[in-house]
């Protein structure tokens, strides 16, 4: 009985060990089946379904070495870069593999960088995290060569996402020194801070080598570089190239995506940022209304868009509506949480309606969350510009033989401004002189004083005093007037001298002098239409009245990129109470005028441009008991700006009119100089 126990007991054994050898026997090859699954799918491109198979393998045996390796090699080409670098360190990998997923990581970090911040009002902070282990591994020498040089591509994109532009050039000076050639995602970020620092002529030929490289289509966290390769062909000078580049890539994308195994559409975001950026482009080339209603458009489709109602506020005060402008962003600040590129748009609003402490505000806002950026640096640059001193000199000289203007005149006037002074305040110096060399004698019109300019919201004043110092007239001229906007169409201005400028100088030979009174209304509903009406009274001391009056209208006929053409009519009339005075005062006298003007960009680069205009006015002067005659002027002008803050400007005109019955024309050059805003 003992034996045959034994026997049993072994016979038993032996079996249960031969069912557990064919049972590991079958498990190996269930998980070596799911992994040689996975390893097809994945090399077939589907990490999805390959990712599935490797699940599958762990959550049956999790300690299969096999599948955690490609578990974590899968996580980190899906992007799940994070999670693979955490696995990835319980894993016994060597050290070149542990360098390859933390570059994943980093390169993740840097794609994770470019979406919206965590916190608007620190836009920095992701990116700047990323920077810092970006920038560890670049240096650490026990990384392989090809790690290290990946991550210095990645740290160039990074720090340009931090608006870190003066790093990102320093950066690529070294690389470049060092021969090594860039990938186009590392090309856009060195072109995006040459564009920063105003260098666009150097980043247009890295936008397109990077695009010749990289033709797209992009990830959905990148901006399409022929959006700021259009961009710097605009800041360049290249107009055409600008639009035409932009547009194509406009007409290249779908409104709207069909997105597989789901109903319905979906906007297509890429196209979104081509239009609106189109639209921006286009304002930038003086295609106002074209921009405008591409913007109110896009605004209308979809409301809830707070960056489209921005831009669309920035429209909106190009074509001269700051009260519109504002309410447009208040409505888009309750719609998303304002940021520093929301704050410059404020900004430039208040600007425009003089509310200059808003203005402050604004820029310290966006100062304080983003003053790395270009645009707030270049906004903070133009401030400075616009509050500091000022200074203004205009000089004409003409040649002709009119009655109030001698056989030869010029005239010439310098204000110097002072820094603006509590938000509302500043104070003039002017001086002023004029003379005509009369058939008579010489005249001559000295005078120098200060004067005060004040500011509040859509309104200018001023009140200057200026004591004579000829021996002509001795009487000093007191002057105030104001410009207020009343809303975004409708403006009016007065102002009052007690011995005005508009008193010839002939009358000033014979010591008449006298004060005047002027007011205007303006209707101007846009930059293409406007319409001004003004009266005027002065009071000779010789007890002449003289009483007029000046409307006109214009036009806007024509507008292509950085090209306009206005056409309209001016019209007026005067009255002279007394006659047989020693300078022209016609009893009664009408004007008709069709006018022309034609203004284009000759060229431009950054902040250097230079214009061209033309003036034209062809009609009719008629003046009681001498008839009609015709009268017609033409003016040639061009203003070149060297940088942001100095203007020169020159012109030539001929005027052609009769007095009291007898044609006489008149040769002008004027001049002009600004510094300053």
């Amino acid at each position: 009985m003992p034996v045959r126990r034994t026997a049993i007991a072994l016979l038993v054994m032996l079996t249960l060990a031969g069912a557990a050898g064919t049972a590991c026997a079958q498990a190996a090859a269930d998980a070596g089946s799911l992994l040689a699954q996975a390893q097809a799918a994945r090399h077939a491109g589907k990490r999805v379904e390959a990712l599935a198979y490797c699940q599958e393998v762990l959550a049956r045996w999790p300690d299969n070495a096999d599948a955690r390796a490609l578990n974590v090699t899968l996580l980190s080409e899906l992007g799940a870069s994070a999670r693979a670098l955490e696995l990835g360190t319980a894993l016994p990998v060597d050290a070149q593999e542990h360098y390859r997923l933390q570059a994943d990581y980093d390169a993740h970090q840097v794609r994770w960088a470019r979406g919206e911040p965590a916190d608007a009002h620190q836009p920095y902070a992701e990116a700047d995290r990323a920077a810092t282990g970006i920038e560890q591994l670049a240096n650490d020498p026990n990384a392989p060569a090809d790690i290290r040089l990946r991550a210095s591509f990645d740290l160039l994109a990074v720090l340009d996402q931090a608006d870190r532009a003066d790093q990102v050039l320093s950066h690529y000076a070294t690389l470049k020194q060092q021969g090594v050639a860039l990938p186009p995602y590392a090309e856009q970020a060195v072109a995006d801070a040459l564009m920063q620092k105003h260098r666009s002529r150097e980043a247009i030929p890295l936008y397109e080598d990077s695009i010749r490289r990289d033709p797209g289509p992009y990830d959905p966290s990148e901006v399409d570089p022929r959006i700021g390769l259009a961009y710097a062909y605009l800041q360049a000078g290249r107009m055409h190239d600008a639009l035409d580049t932009i547009h194509k890539l406009a007409a290249g994308e779908a409104r709207w995506l069909h997105l597989r195994d789901a109903r319905g559409n979906a906007r297509n975001q890429r196209k979104v940022d081509a239009d609106s950026n189109a639209a921006s482009i286009e304002q930038d080339e003086g295609l106002l209304k074209t921009a405008y209603d591409e913007l109110a458009a896009m605004s209308a489709e979809a409301p809830g868009n707070a960056d489209l109602r921005r831009q669309l506020a920035m429209a909106e005060l190009a074509r001269g509506w700051p009260r519109r402008a504002l309410q447009t962003l208040h409505i888009a600040d309750t719609l998303d949480e304002r940021d520093a590129n929301a704050a410059l748009d404020q900004a430039a609003a208040h600007q425009a309606l003089y509310d200059f402490a808003a203005e402050q505000s604004d820029l310290a806002q966006a100062q304080a969350e983003a003053g790395r950026s270009g645009r707030v640096q270049d906004a903070q640059t133009a401030w400075d510009r616009y509050r500091g001193w000022q200074f203004d000199l205009t000089h004409d000289n003409g040649w002709g033989n009119s009655p109030d203007y001698g056989d030869r005149d010029q005239e010439t006037q310098a204000t110097l401004a002072s820094p603006l002074l509590a938000d509302h305040w500043r104070v003039l110096a002017i001086a002023q002189y004029a003379t005509a060399g009369l058939p008579e004698g010489d005249v001559a019109r000295e005078r120098a004083g200060l004067g005060l300019q004040g500011y509040l919201h859509g309104l200018q004043f001023y009140v200057e005093a200026l004591p004579s110092a000829d021996r002509f007239v001795k009487r000093t001229d007191i002057a105030a007037g104001f410009t207020w906007a009343i809303n975004d169409q409708w403006s009016w201005s007065t102002d009052w001298n007690s011995a005005s400028n508009d008193i010839p100088l002939r009358a000033q030979y014979y010591g008449i002098t006298g004060n005047s009174v002027s007011t205007a209304v303006q209707w101007r509903p846009s930059e293409l239409t406007s319409a001004r009406l003004a009266v005027y009274r002065d009071g000779f001391t010789d007890g002449n009245l003289r009483e007029g009056w000046l409307g006109d209208f214009v036009q806007r006929l024509h507008t292509a990129p950085n090209f306009t053409f206005d056409g309209g009519v001016e019209v007026g009339g005067s009255h002279n109470s007394e006659d047989n005075r020693p300078y022209f005062n016609p009893r009664s006298d009408h004007s008709l005028a069709f006018t022309g003007s034609l203004q284009n960009l000759l060229s431009q680069y950054e902040d250097r441009s230079w214009t061209q205009r033309i003036d034209v006015a062809l009609g009719a002067y008629q003046e009681l008991n001498y008839g009609t005659g015709a009268m017609a002027s033409v003016r040639y002008g061009q203003i070149f700006q060297p940088q942001f803050g100095l203007r020169f400007g020159w012109g030539v005109s001929w005027h052609y009119q009769p007095y009291d019955g007898r044609h006489e024309s008149r040769v002008v050059l004027d001049l002009t100089v600004h510094w300053g805003e």
